[in-house]
């Protein structure tokens, strides 16, 4: 079902494209824009983005069983994000949680939503548990700062790059100096029918600002860090997505297996490209090095202190120090990466302590 946002009657306000269409691509000047989220000054619009509801006495419980985060003892107010995989362990939903006492709130992706509700309903059983799919009902606005007209609103805090209670970090760099710690993201729900006058008087970013915000924190985004074989691994997920200590839960056994005695077969790198072209290659160029493809361009945006900047996914055999090209046609954009995921993440068994770091078990 298409869906078009009525702040895109904003005076200057661009429409995005794929996975963002509905909402504002820009409103007139994307890095200023960017430049005012980034200093907390400023929303994005996501109202694009979906939202499914679990009520009833079982839900955490229930919810605990299905999917890769502990949930049993989430309290009124506070957020985290869970993962449901495959029996293989490969990424199917990856929604945002946060339950206010009664219901729990699962903030997903456009697409995600109407699947993920009837997945839900379909695992019910006999249990105490409600699901519905209230993204009619219901938006989401994001921030970088606390903003005080959304103070009595239900948020979704990113606890994004604090490695959580039962999580595990596949960094090379020092959690104090990773660059996610510059974007300590919000979501606020808000009733849908009061979206424009919610937002009426702030100043408005498109989403070309917050996803070049996200690209530079390092943060993997469902649909566009990942495919149809991605596990979490793969995307350093294992620090705010998975608890490798909680009860059993589908695909289970791989998060063991890879973190314990393996290592994932791919790995997500950050790249600078080279801006002088002043065009931006696209979204599912290849990754190249020496004329061969070693992975793909995940996201791209227009950082407006680094320039042009992207996520990719390559093979963990890729040295970290080769040159990379990413390849749109034919235009060919040099880019070097910064490793996010180290070339030997995983096989923890037997390791001497320290090379990486996990979370209080």
């Amino acid at each position: 079902m298409s869906y078009t946002s009525p702040l895109l009657a904003v005076p200057g306000a661009v429409e995005a494209g794929a996975p963002d269409q509905g909402v504002a691509a820009h409103y007139g000047d994307p890095l200023r824009e960017q430049r005012l989220l980034a200093r907390g000054s400023a929303v994005v619009d996501l109202s694009h983005r979906g939202v499914v509801t679990v009520s009833g006495p079982d839900r955490l419980s229930w919810l605990n069983t299905l999917s890769s985060q502990l949930l049993l003892n989430l309290v009124p107010g506070e957020s985290t994000e869970t993962l449901l995989l495959t029996v293989q362990g490969r990424i199917e939903y990856s929604p945002k949680v946060v339950d206010d006492g009664a219901t729990t709130w699962l903030l997903t992706e456009a697409w995600e939503a109407a699947p993920l509700a009837e997945w839900l309903n379909r695992m019910k059983f006999m249990l105490r548990v409600e699901v519905a799919d209230v993204t009619g009902e219901w938006a989401t606005v994001g921030s970088v700062a606390p903003v005080d007209r959304f103070a009595g609103n239900l948020t979704w805090e990113d606890a994004w790059p604090n490695v959580r209670t039962g999580g595990y970090s596949y960094s090379v760099v020092a959690d104090g100096s990773h660059p996610g710690r510059e974007r300590p993201w919000r979501e606020y729900l808000i009733p849908r029918v009061e979206l424009a006058e919610a937002v009426d008087g702030l100043q408005l970013a498109g989403v070309m600002a917050s996803e070049a915000l996200r690209i530079a924190a390092w943060r993997p985004r469902l649909g566009s860090e990942t495919d149809e074989r991605t596990i979490p691994h793969e995307l350093d997920l294992l620090r705010t997505a998975v608890h490798l200590a909680k009860g059993c839960y589908k695909g289970q056994e791989t998060i063991a297996r890879v973190h314990n005695l393996g290592h994932p077969p791919r790995r997500l790198v950050f790249l600078q490209l080279d801006g002088s072209q002043h065009t931006l290659p696209v979204r599912g160029s290849d990754v190249v090095v020496g004329g061969r493809s070693v992975g793909t361009l995940t996201s791209v945006g227009q950082h407006y202190e680094m320039g042009a900047v992207g996520l990719a996914v390559i093979k963990r055999s890729v040295d970290p120090e080769a040159a990379l090209e990413v390849v749109d046609g034919d235009e060919r954009y040099a880019a070097a990466q910064e490793l996010i995921v180290a070339t030997d993440a995983g096989q923890v068994v037997g390791r001497p302590a320290g090379l990486m770091r996990g979370g209080r078990l």
